[in-house]
């Protein structure tokens, strides 16, 4: 089994990543992805447990970039984790989510459900803190049943707590991964909230600015999706890729590694281009 898509608590996960690479080999992943949000911190240990148990291990990040009516990520694999220009891009990023933690805790207060920053930084094992921390110490003063009621009631966009952040533009997103050797992939694009004919156009200009790669198989994805997906995919001469978004138990996601809900599969042929494109030097020129 494949999973390209996956979190650990470096950023939003509940497993630390040498803890995720253990759980995938138990459930017999054979490729494994870390795409951390806005972090490369977690890669070392991930990377160091995939060799000890056996797993072909790729490298990702997942960047936030500004978008509109929906949400959308741009994912990037193999970056070069010693790259000044992404690292400080990162650290931008990641101070753009210290200062919105700031802004929903002040909400939060108001709305009768005070919390102090150290009370989210017991449960953020990484740089990348963000809601699902504050979701976690919600739930530890008992304002919350679990993550999920969090962001239900609380955290979510257009709920009364949510604060936005700053975010680069989905172009800068792919020029700073390409720039440190990466290969960038739109994530999840049902996200975007966009239909066909307009997914389609973006897709195209997001091609012509360095995207090279498309999320085809996700867990949400319905098997019409995927075929659209990987028609768009094929249309636009992009990777097609995939992977479960996993999160751990008790993570925003309740999906299992590998599966999805179930009865999700990422075929071999998905992990085997990737490698390829980045073993044969293609990710410096695809999508250009």
């Amino acid at each position: 089994m494949i999973d390209l898509h996956t979190h650990s608590t470096a950023s939003d996960g509940t497993m630390k990543p040498a803890e995720l690479v253990r759980y995938a080999a138990e459930r017999g992943i054979e490729v494994l992805a870390l795409t951390d949000h806005d972090t490369l911190s977690g890669l070392n240990e991930a990377e160091d447990e995939a060799g000890r148990v056996g797993i072909d291990f790729i490298p990702g990040i997942e960047i936030s970039a500004e978008f509109e009516p929906g949400t959308l990520h741009i994912l990037g694999y193999y970056t070069n984790a010693g790259d000044s220009a992404l690292e400080r891009s990162l650290s931008l990023l990641r101070e753009g989510r210290d200062h919105r933690n700031r802004i929903i805790l002040e909400k939060l207060a108001v709305l009768g459900y005070p919390l102090e920053l150290k009370d989210v930084m017991r449960f953020a094992g990484g740089q990348s803190v963000g809601r699902p921390h504050i979701a976690d110490a919600l739930v530890n003063r008992g304002y919350v049943d679990n993550r999920n009621e969090a962001f239900d009631r609380l955290l979510s966009k257009g709920a009364p707590a949510y604060a936005d952040k700053e975010r680069m533009t989905p172009e800068g997103a792919v020029a700073i991964i390409l720039k440190a050797g990466g290969i960038p992939v739109l994530a999840h694009p049902q996200y975007m909230n966009l239909d066909r004919d307009s997914l389609s156009m973006f897709v195209g200009d997001l091609k012509n600015s360095g995207l090279a790669g498309l999320e085809v198989y996700y867990y949400s994805h319905s098997p019409e999706d995927v075929a659209f997906y990987g028609s768009l995919a094929e249309e636009y001469g992009l990777l097609p890729t995939g992977g479960t978004d996993y999160h751990g138990p008790g993570g925003l996601k309740r999906t299992d590694i590998g599966i999805g809900t179930g009865d999700m599969r990422v075929p071999g042929s998905v992990a085997e281009g990737l490698k390829k494109a980045h073993f044969s030097g293609l990710q410096s020129g695809l999508g250009r």
